[in-house]
């Protein structure tokens, strides 16, 4: 039987996850960093992605491994803190083999966070060259990072997250900035979708229900500001191919449709990455079904541990709004 991890580090060798926040701008970025390089896909499930470098994940092209991973705010503005990302690898002799020197290869993508803080700042380079220099294996939570002015469904969202270690001595884990269109609770219940995923010290987190007055969910929302998105990378040290890390990213996308209604909107970005630390030479077909089924309860649990996590920062956060009356 699978271990759920507790507490805030990844027991995994190799990665490291760091965040740049500002809190003014109400924006930042996390970058994981992949001190040995991992293999790594990507699938998109929203209509609303910004993106780099994913083209060069699909199985069939010719990198095998990345060197960093992006996940930030700022829209379409905040790519420009993976140059920062490029150059703290640079300078460090990490990346792509070429005749002039290594090339850091660092996928990114970004959400929708615009307008939500007192000044325009987008995550630039130096935002991005921050993070890494931040980067360890404890991980903060909640309103940091990629999740800094991150909403999700009307309450504060942010980052969070959740993994486990299988019996077969390998680690999934998950990481997440959630900053979706859909709600991460059932507005007639209060209760949050992933809930039932949650282990003992996190269910310590879930608010007390005994005032909620909600109403049944409709799906209707009359202030579309046009930006959401849920950013996720789902992490493990077995030894995945590239098409098995597009599996297990495919797998786990299912955890966001557990823990999020609706999910892979028309106004989302939903995107999530796949790092397998290994050495690349593949696993059983057994095994891949089990990292892929664990990656998508990690996921989940990852999404309900940032909007527990999250602080309001100005904006109703779910534990105040479930404890008091209304959805």
């Amino acid at each position: 039987m699978a271990e759920a991890w507790r507490g805030d580090e990844i027991p995994l060798k190799g990665l490291l996850v760091g965040h740049y926040t500002d809190l003014e701008a109400m924006t930042g970025c996390t970058a994981l960093l992949l001190e040995e390089g991992a293999v790594a896909a990507a699938d998109v499930r929203g209509a609303a992605p910004g993106t780099r470098e994913t083209d060069l994940l699909a199985p069939e092209n010719t990198v095998e491994r990345v060197h960093a991973l992006l996940l930030t705010g700022g829209s379409a503005f905040g790519l420009g803190a993976a140059e920062g990302v490029v150059r703290f690898l640079w300078e460090r002799g990490r990346g792509f083999p070429t005749p002039a020197g290594p090339v850091p290869i660092v996928p990114g993508a970004v959400l929708y966070d615009l307008g939500r803080g007192a000044v325009f700042r987008p995550p630039g380079l130096e935002a991005g060259y921050a993070a890494c220099q931040e980067a360890s294996r404890r991980v903060a939570e909640g309103s940091v990072g990629a999740g800094t002015g991150a909403l999700a469904g009307g309450v504060k969202g942010g980052v969070g997250l959740a993994g486990y270690t299988l019996e077969e001595g390998f680690g999934v884990g998950a990481l997440a900035a959630v900053n979706s269109l859909g709600r991460p609770f059932d507005p007639l219940t209060g209760r949050l979708y992933a809930e039932g995923l949650l282990e003992g010290a996190e269910r310590a987190l879930l608010p007390d229900l005994a005032r909620y007055r909600g109403r049944r969910e409709e799906y209707r929302y009359p202030l579309l500001l046009g930006g959401n998105t849920t950013l996720a990378a789902v992490f493990t040290d077995a030894p995945l191919t590239k098409a098995q890390a597009r599996r297990l990213a495919i797998m786990a996308q299912d955890g966001i449709a557990r823990a999020l209604r609706p999910a892979h909107t028309p106004l989302d970005g939903d995107l999530v990455f796949a790092l397998a630390l290994g050495d690349g030479r593949g696993v059983g077909l057994p095994l891949l079904l089990r990292l892929g089924a664990y990656a998508a309860d990690a996921l989940a649990r990852a999404i309900a541990r940032a909007v527990l996590l999250a602080e309001g920062l100005g904006f109703p956060t779910y534990r105040a709004l479930a404890a008091g009356e209304g959805a």
